[in-house]
């Protein structure tokens, strides 16, 4: 009798397909890796072959450089590939933009094997869809019963009340590079914010390789539409990052939290009510970004947003 042990194991380099000889997400490079989705406690460099959706390579590449792996398969959501008898299909995780859940089917067993998901609406990417198995393998970063995000929508509101309230100060708002930050700029435009939102230089790359993407528009994607990542709708569409987002001469050198300020650095002065995205992080808050923002006499006093958004009102110049 077959049993799902016979199909998917733990070792130390990840959760591996021994029929499949693949491992799924793996933290050490392999020969061959599947991968659930772009973050980098996923998506690592170094594997001989990798098949992800092709967003997710996209994402990987933009990360790693073009040889992040000796190979790359891009798949399509719905599409199935078999390796040594074992059926691949990949189907949206609702996490992040290209992001999938595994399912494996071999010998009259079915597997899946979430990588991060969320079953909350997305603007961002496709939903995530259930799909019946026998084992399913879950993620559980909040999967703790004390974690109860309120709704987005919400904090949102929250978010523009402030800049209502306070049109003299500019609002720093920390949010992970990929995933988050994309999603918080969408809702903010889906709430009617149109002003320009600058963005810090480490989400520059991403939102290019994002917007570059048959996907990239999605907050243009409205409801009884093809999604843009469905064969039927594959035409590329305009990116949405290239009309509403504008990188501002002052953020900080790409990755480099300590860099100084450009020469035309003294325009953060003009700033005034602004929403600016920065990745995420008390250290670099408090370390890079607000040495930048203290030269410029922008002081700043923080509030935690739930679901991961750190914002800081600062009160612009002195």
């Amino acid at each position: 009798m077959t049993r799902p042990a016979d199909l998917l194991r733990s070792t130390p380099a990840g959760l591996c397909c021994v029929p499949g000889d693949f491992v799924i997400d793996p933290v050490r490079p392999v020969e061959r890796a599947v991968i659930t989705h772009g973050h980098g406690d996923h998506a690592r460099p170094g594997h001989g072959e990798v098949l992800a959706t092709r967003e997710t390579l996209a994402i990987m590449e933009a990360r790693y450089g073009e040889d992040f792996a000796g190979s790359a398969q891009p798949a399509r959501y719905g599409e199935t590939t078999s390796h040594n008898g074992v059926e691949v299909t990949l189907v949206p995780a609702g996490h992040v933009l290209g992001s999938a859940q595994i399912v494996l089917r071999w010998k009259g067993i079915t597997a899946v094997v979430s990588g991060d998901y969320k079953r909350r609406r997305d603007p961002t990417c496709l939903p995530f869809e259930p799909v019946p198995c026998d084992v399913f393998v879950s993620e559980a970063t909040f999967g703790l019963p004390v974690f109860r995000h309120p709704d987005d929508a919400g904090e949102i509101a929250k978010l523009l009340k402030s800049v209502a309230q306070f049109p003299d100060r500019a609002h720093l708002v920390g949010a992970y590079a990929l995933g988050k930050a994309q999603r918080l700029i969408c809702l903010l435009r889906e709430a009617g914010y149109d002003r320009t939102i600058f963005i810090h230089g480490a989400l520059a790359k991403l939102n290019a390789t994002i917007a570059g993407t048959p996907a990239g528009c999605l907050p243009g994607n409205r409801e009884g539409q093809p999604h843009p990542t469905r064969p039927e709708n594959a035409t590329r569409v305009p990116a949405f990052m290239s009309r509403d987002l504008r990188c501002h001469e002052a953020r900080l050198a790409e990755n480099d939290c300590s860099a100084p300020a450009s020469e035309d650095a003294g325009e953060v002065d003009s700033v005034g009510c602004a929403l600016l995205v920065a990745v995420c992080g008390l250290a670099l808050l408090t370390s890079g970004i607000g040495d930048l923002l203290r030269g410029h006499a922008v002081r700043g006093s923080g509030y935690l947003l739930p679901g991961a958004l750190l914002a800081v009102v600062g009160a612009a110049r002195s």
